[in-house]
């Protein structure tokens, strides 16, 4: 008698799937979709964000933290287009996103109606899956394959649903599918773990393993495989946290955010095993090593670094069957001689940490966070110099740590954190930002505040866009348009009606984290760091070193405090 209308069946079909909280901002053209959610709040929660934004970068960051669909929601038009870029963010950083845009009603599509935006073309690039729904027939069957797609492709789906389409009454004879996904364990083949384990059995070379993301979940694995081969392990900035960072064969990162030890384990290596990891960054991987790469798709094997044995397959399983073949290798020298260039490069790190300053060191300002988080924190980062000295200077045990890996996003720590206490309420979040990084999603943290989530904002303020003014003095430049006039965001948090602390001086902030932790209250906590603390590489390349002497001597010429000779101001 009553039939139930595609809002309805849209919203019981998520709920089907798992999906128990849906980010987004209200409008006209999903009005009948919010209703169906109210109906439903008892199962499925609606996290009203203030931009549709940074309601796709928290589903985005849901979706990497638990591997569960996030799902966003916007309305037509300009709703859609501001998820576009956390979108993007689930794109590149594989993560399994459905987004529900509203479009005009079908009546005036194709008119230029208005807010009628082509969102089908909008969202071809970034979407495995992309729909225009234009009857409620349709729904039930689109919806499961759109989920389906983007658990199986570890992408992003989109459903266009124009706005009269979902107060539609379902036909009696729609098509309903199943809202289920097949899984299943991939397997390498045989001739390829041959292949691996000849090469890995060669006890006279040096082998350096590089591990990524995809090796999350494989720690015993990865670090039994280390300890038969006596390699040292360097992960990808994504991976931080795949095992601890203190462990004995742990090298830290590589590239700019990485360490020296990295650097020369890699110039040193005379086979490299590249697990789960699609390092972009070439110039900092061997030039001559024999490599071997391990991931589940195809289409990463060789895709930016050649390799002479690519093998497909899940990273847990895979080395777990090298482990069972693999030989124990004696010679620890190369292992060793690692170890002990680590062991430098902590005390190097140490050193800045607890070097006086007048301002607070953002190197002590991480590492006062390190020591206060517990062992299953989720730590949120934002982009920027923010991001070296989380890398450098947090060392993770089993802390999960998230950041926009491939997108590199500015304002993604704050959505991030949102979504990890969404996922885990009982742990302590932090989002760790950058005074450029947190302005662009601030707006989102009335969000924490009105749904009660105890996230704790730490944001290394230093007036300006940091790793851009450092970009642009090793490119021989003077700093332009990198400053920044910054709001008292500690107020703005106290303004917000939650806890709000700016810390100016060092021996202030162990406090002031500590009183965060214990208010079990949203918390913006405004730290004063050093402006001029230069994110220094672990190897400074011939072309940044004479950058930075151009840009040092414009500095002082312009100045005034530099006479060049008349043939050098020409």
């Amino acid at each position: 008698m009553f039939r139930k209308n595609g809002a309805d069946v849209l919203v019981e079909l998520l709920i089907e799937w798992g999906v128990d909280h849906v980010y987004g901002m209200p409008g006209d053209s999903i009005n009948a979709i919010i209703e169906a959610l109210r109906q439903r709040k008892d199962k499925i929660r609606f996290i009203q964000v203030r931009h549709e934004e940074a309601g796709a970068l928290a589903a985005a960051a849901y979706a990497k933290l638990t591997g569960k669909l996030g799902v966003c929601l916007a309305v037509a038009g300009p709703g859609a287009i501001h998820m576009l870029n956390g979108l993007y963010d689930a794109k590149l950083d594989h993560a399994p996103v459905l987004a529900i845009t509203g479009q005009v009603d079908t009546a005036v599509m194709g008119l230029d109606y208005f807010q009628e935006v082509n969102v089908s073309r909008l969202f071809d690039d970034v979407a495995v899956y992309n729909q225009l729904l234009i009857s409620p027939v349709q729904l039930p069957a689109v919806v499961n394959q759109a989920i389906r797609t983007a658990y199986a492709e570890k992408g992003v789906a989109v459903l266009a649903i124009p706005g009269n389409l979902p107060a539609m009454k379902m036909e009696k004879d729609t098509r309903y599918t199943s809202p289920r996904v097949a899984k299943g364990t991939m397997q390498p083949l045989a001739h390829d773990v041959d292949a691996v384990c000849a090469a890995l059995n060669q006890t006279d070379k040096n082998i350096v393993i590089l591990a990524g993301k995809g090796a999350r979940g494989a720690r015993a694995e990865l670090l039994a495989l280390a300890e038969k081969l006596g390699a040292p392990i360097v992960l990808t900035l994504p991976a931080k946290g795949v095992i601890p960072d203190r462990h004995p064969y742990c090298l830290g990162g590589l590239g700019l955010l990485g360490t020296r030890a990295a650097y020369e384990a890699m110039q040193k290596a005379d086979i490299l095993f590249m697990v789960g990891a699609s390092y972009p960054f070439t110039i900092y991987l061997p030039e001559n090593a024999f490599t071997i790469q391990l991931d589940i798709s195809a289409r990463q094997i060789g895709k930016r670094y050649a390799v002479d044995i690519g093998i497909i397959g899940e990273a847990k399983s895979t080395l777990s069957q090298l482990n069972e073949r693999i030989a124990y290798h004696e010679n620890r020298e190369f292992l060793a001689s690692c170890k002990a260039n680590m062991d430098k490069w902590w005390k190097k790190m140490e050193s800045r940490e607890e070097a006086e300053s007048p301002k607070i060191l953002p190197e002590y300002a991480t590492r006062a966070m390190e020591e206060v988080a517990n062992d299953d924190a989720v730590l949120s980062c934002d982009v920027g110099n923010v991001t070296v000295w989380a890398a450098r200077h947090f060392r993770c045990t089993n802390q999960h740590f998230i950041l926009s890996s491939w997108l590199a996003t500015l304002g993604c720590g704050l959505p991030g954190a949102i979504a990890a206490q969404i996922a885990y309420p009982e742990r302590q979040v932090f989002a760790l930002c950058g005074d450029g990084g947190f302005a662009m999603t601030m707006a989102d943290f009335v969000t924490a505040v009105k749904y009660d989530l105890p996230i704790i904002v730490v944001v290394f303020n230093n007036q300006k866009i940091a790793m851009i003014t450092f970009e642009q003095e090793v490119l021989g430049n003077l700093e332009y348009g990198t400053g920044l006039v910054n709001p008292n965001f500690a107020a703005y948090a106290q303004s917000c009606g939650t806890l709000g602390i700016r810390v100016e001086k060092k021996e202030d902030l162990l406090p002031a984290l500590r009183q965060a932790i214990n208010a079990k209250r949203p918390c913006i906590i405004d730290v004063l760091v050093e402006a001029d603390e230069i994110p220094m590489p672990p190897k400074v390349l011939k072309e940044q070193a004479i950058g930075y002497a151009k840009h040092l001597a414009k500095e002082l010429w312009e100045e005034g405090r530099m006479s060049l000779p008349p043939i050098l101001r020409l």
